[in-house]
């Protein structure tokens, strides 16, 4: 049973650090990518839709983004969602195309979103803590009711710790290289 309750918490933290790392492949480097544009939404006929079920999104090169909208119709609503939204980006449109040329990212601006990583990536290291505290608390109470062993306690308390260790390691390397090309030009 406690082998289990291990694969549940491996389970959990991998959950965790897949969520971590699509949340953080929205940080905008120096580098275009479409990945910029996922929590943008059209009001497409009444229902807010994501821009890639609305359009082709290509990066034709390492500073631009290019986005062809299927219904040049509604290419307007495209611009102004872009223009509404955080990205800080000034949308260029022919009647066809939308290009988003991506600027570099200054010093001042690198350094904001290197402490919202960090945030996130903090964020996520005391959610694997709060998950490990209540794995202990849950083993702890079916050693106190006699359903296992001290020993076997002990063994699950040492195995979970190494795989939030484990885990908190990943979040560390993975926020590291996310860090890495944000400061690169």
């Amino acid at each position: 049973m406690l082998k289990e309750t291990l694969e549940e918490v491996r389970s959990k933290l991998a959950e965790l650090e897949a969520e971590f790392k699509k949340e953080i492949s929205k940080f905008r480097t120096g580098r275009a990518s479409v990945s910029i544009l996922d929590n943008i939404r059209i009001d497409y006929f009444g229902t807010p839709t994501p821009i890639n079920q609305l359009a082709t999104l290509s990066v034709p090169e390492a500073n631009l983004i290019v986005i062809q909208p299927w219904d040049h119709n509604i290419i307007a609503d495209i611009e102004k969602a872009i223009r509404n939204s955080n990205i800080d980006i000034n949308p260029i449109s022919d009647g066809k195309l939308i290009r988003l040329p991506i600027p570099p990212l200054d010093e001042e601006r690198r350094a904001e979103i290197i402490k919202t990583l960090k945030r996130y990536t903090e964020e996520r290291k005391t959610a694997a803590r709060i998950l490990r505290r209540e794995y202990r608390e849950l083993v702890k109470s079916m050693e106190d009711e006699k359903e296992i062993s001290e020993d076997a306690e002990k063994r699950f308390q040492e195995e979970l710790q190494k795989i939030v260790d484990d885990s908190m390691q990943n979040l560390e390397e993975t926020e590291k290289s996310k860090e890495k090309h944000i400061l690169e030009d």
